[in-house]
């Protein structure tokens, strides 16, 4: 669903036992071909690198997914003679398609005559690694951008043109709008009213042609590959010279929306009260964060509050649900990319910000990072449930009326629970923190000491939510 390469390699029953109810006998290369581009299982030793090659080369041409290639049990032990193996090399890289150059210059024109234009950069900009690029485009023509979530460091959040604190009003009221690898699904809402103008006119670049045209009919579909077709644009505006007019009328309605809404979140933010609220706790944390930190979420409020006040400053920096909006992924991503910094000695650190109930789903993968010594740091944002929960006295007046079996809802975790053990637990360094003093200590000394992974377990006010004009992520976005 997120478009993003993989190979699974995964083991089944033998053959000589099909259709016998072997152990675990199950359609697997059937079942996968449903939800990846190639699925296969060698017909011999012999062809497992071909299939494999095939694998690899599905994975990353044209629109990137996953691809799935079964082994049986009984290759593991079975024996060949080396030479009638057929070696593959490796593939070529991904060839890079450019768009008509007919659509090139109606986009143009488009764009030109937009009142208010708006680009949108998604995950396939970055994949693309068409931040060079888009970012030229963006300065050379004064254009206002949002980021769509793991869009977000293509262009630095703190850019001047980024109006990410406006977002429904820069959708809502956009009469142009450029898509740069990003899909009209559920998380843009899906390009129509009254999210969007009945007459906006889209212009979508993408990679995969079954893209375009989804949920919308677009103005202009360029189709290629993000970065070359980025350059193809700024050849045409290097032609003939343009920039939209920074004074604008729709600048300065989005420069005061974006006003208004930074403002209520500092307002938030300050707030001395205790439990704190989230937009205290990630103003806190955004202010330690490295710039060149890796940033892991997964969540609900956790995750949708945070998004908005956690800076990416670098492309392919962040991960987060992704378009499934998957729970329980969050750990599992941070170790990839703690891999990655580590085998590099880049000296990067890793951020995992999760939500209590998300760290529930997997929250034992701290053992595998506590095993192989991993440079992450892990804030679980502790709610005491699942978007709000209950205090301790509200619990134990709530259990007054029955068994919790009967009467807790269900949304609503064990107060207070202590996180943070898990952690300790496995030799890592835990924190229980209740005050914006100790979580800026904690949080310091975690940064500090690169010896060992830790967990800053920080409580939050379980009735804790968003500002009063922001929506349900799950369908809705910040105004």
């Amino acid at each position: 669903m997120s478009k993003r390469p993989l190979i699974v390699i995964g083991g089944s029953s033998e053959r000589s036992q099909e259709t016998m109810g072997a152990f675990q006998e199950f359609p697997q290369v059937e079942a996968c071909r449903l939800y990846s581009k190639f699925s296969a299982r060698p017909s011999s030793i012999e062809t497992i690198p071909s299939i494999i090659e095939k694998a690899v080369r599905s994975s990353i041409y044209g629109r990137p997914g996953a691809c799935y290639v079964d082994i049986p049990a009984d290759f593991v032990n079975l024996q060949v003679n080396v030479n009638s193996v057929r070696y593959m090399e490796c593939c070529m890289p991904p060839p890079v398609s450019m768009a008509e150059t007919s659509a090139i210059c109606m986009a143009a024109t488009v764009i030109r005559n937009a009142k208010k234009p708006l680009l949108i950069i998604g995950k396939g900009a970055a994949y693309a690694r068409a931040e060079e690029g888009i970012r030229k485009l963006v300065e050379r023509c004064k254009l206002p951008f949002l980021p769509t979530p793991m869009g977000k460091g293509v262009i630095p959040d703190n850019h001047p043109n980024c109006v990410a604190a406006a977002r429904s009003r820069a959708l809502q009221f956009a009469d142009v709008i450029v898509l740069f690898g990003a899909r009209l699904n559920w998380i843009l809402h899906f390009g129509l009213p009254p999210r969007y103008q009945p007459d906006v006119k889209f212009i979508q670049v993408d990679i995969c042609a079954e893209e375009l045209g989804n949920n919308v009919k677009p103005a202009v579909t360029l189709l290629g590959d993000i970065n070359a077709v980025t350059k193809q644009l700024l050849e045409q505006f290097d032609k003939t010279p343009w920039q939209y007019p920074p004074e604008s009328s729709w600048w300065k309605t989005l420069r005061e929306k974006m006003k208004s809404n930074e403002a209520a979140s500092k307002e938030l933010a300050s707030q001395k009260s205790l439990p704190m609220n989230y937009y205290t706790v990630f103003y806190h944390v955004q202010e330690q964060l490295p710039r060149d930190c890796f940033v892991v979420s997964e969540g609900a409020n956790t995750m949708d509050i945070g998004r908005t006040v956690l800076q990416n400053y670098l492309p392919r920096h962040r991960l987060d649900a992704g378009t499934f909006g998957t729970m329980g992924v969050g750990l599992g991503f941070a170790i990839a990319a703690a891999l990655l910094a580590k085998a590099r000695n880049t000296g990067q650190r890793v951020i995992c910000v999760e939500g209590d109930s998300a760290f529930g789903f997997s929250g034992m993968e701290v053992e595998t990072i506590c095993r192989y010594n991993l440079p992450i740091i892990l804030l679980v944002v502790n709610n005491n449930g699942i978007y709000q929960g209950f205090d301790v006295d509200s619990w134990k007046e709530m259990l007054k009326f029955g068994d919790a079996t009967t009467v807790a809802p269900p949304v609503c975790l064990l107060p207070n629970s202590h996180y943070e053990q898990v952690m300790t637990a496995f030799g890592g360094k835990g924190y229980f923190v209740q005050t914006p003093e100790e979580l800026q200590k904690s949080l310091r000394e975690s940064l500090a000491d690169t010896t060992a992974p830790s967990l800053i377990n920080i409580m939050i006010e379980p009735q804790a939510t968003r500002k009063a004009q922001d929506f349900h992520w799950l369908t809705r976005s910040k105004v």
